[in-house]
């Protein structure tokens, strides 16, 4: 019955590799060792938008600009690769790895974290997507890494999340700031099994709770319109669906406080079944197509405006199927 709703029948016919193995596994809870999700995993590296992020990677693990240039450095392609599911030790993620470790632990980056007025002021959206990818990649226990994790439980804001608003009066988190950074902890403290992380991520979480995810906990209304809409890719960017996503990594989401949240997404969804994005952070280049342009010789292929979604539709039906409204398996 699972395999006939229209979403999970629409993903499974996808071609993508890695939209079938995270419907097979996300979706359907199928073994990891059935021969479909073995097959699936197998292909994945051969998939046409994971060929396409490691297009051009040169000798050094780059890919010939600096590791956080939007939206074709290393750090960005590394978030996608790990979203599409590419496997732990997957050598040329690994060795892109490399810039992005330099970079972020460099003296230059490190003497530029102030702490005004008790408060560390940091993009953490940056370590927290590169501590996420290098554990989901079987990085954790490189000391590079653990750098990362330590710092961030270091430059945690006292509400629970982080911030890089140098204002000397700015005491209050950012959404976008801190979600990216609460998966970094999360998945660390996965590969890790450090109990020492749960109490940041917790305290990460409930700032998260604390606004319902997307509402003013001071006014009660909504922080930004842009929250409430979906995306793909999210890049630096917080929205109620990757928002939902975090929090049932961290084991959050039966908390009453993501209901509204999960009745927005449900809502969402087509008379067909999906889910299509609703805003975008990136632009089309030339004529309107199914293919987004990443530079001049780099295409993004299925995430075309218009079009139902694969990732989007595939994160909300794991979320409404994690949250117990909708039976799949």
């Amino acid at each position: 019955m699972a395999a006939e709703d229209p979403a999970v029948k629409w993903l499974l016919e996808s071609g993508d590799p890695s939209i079938s193995y995270l419907t097979l596994t996300e979706i359907l809870d199928r073994p990891s060792d059935s021969k479909e999700v073995l097959a699936a995993k197998k292909q994945i590296p051969n998939g046409p938008i994971v060929k396409t992020l490691l297009s051009g990677q040169q000798a050094d693990g780059g890919f010939g600009v600096h590791p956080y240039q939007k939206w074709t450095g290393a750090h960005w392609r590394l978030v996608s690769l790990v979203e599409l599911g590419i496997p732990s030790g997957f050598r040329p993620a690994v060795k892109a790895t490399n810039l992005v470790l330099k970079w972020l632990l460099g003296d230059a980056h490190l003497s530029n974290v102030p702490k005004i007025n008790g408060l560390y002021r940091r993009c953490a959206s940056q370590e927290g997507n590169a501590l996420a990818v290098c554990s989901r990649l079987g990085l954790a226990e490189d000391p590079r890494v653990v750098k990362l994790a330590e710092s961030l439980a270091e430059w945690q804001w006292p509400d629970g999340g982080w911030n890089c608003d140098r204002r000397p009066e700015a005491d209050h988190s950012s959404v976008n700031e801190s979600l990216s950074t609460l998966w970094g902890l999360v998945e660390y403290q996965r590969a890790t099994e450090d109990r020492d992380y749960l109490k940041p991520i917790n305290r990460a979480s409930e700032f998260f709770l604390q606004h319902h995810l997307f509402r003013s906990d001071h006014t009660g209304e909504i922080i930004h319109p842009s929250m409430v809409k979906l995306h793909y890719p999210l890049y630096w960017h917080c929205d109620i669906l990757q928002e939902l996503t975090i929090l049932s990594r961290a084991g959050k989401l039966d908390d009453p406080r993501t209901k509204e949240a999960l009745d927005i997404v449900e809502k969402k969804r087509g008379p067909n079944g999906l889910w299509h994005a609703t805003d975008y952070y990136w632009k089309m280049r030339g004529k309107p197509s199914t293919k987004m342009k990443l530079s001049s010789n780099v295409e993004i292929v299925d995430w075309g405006r218009n079009e139902p979604n694969k990732m989007i539709t595939l994160s909300a039906l794991h979320i409404l199927k994690a949250s117990g409204r909708t039976k799949l398996a």
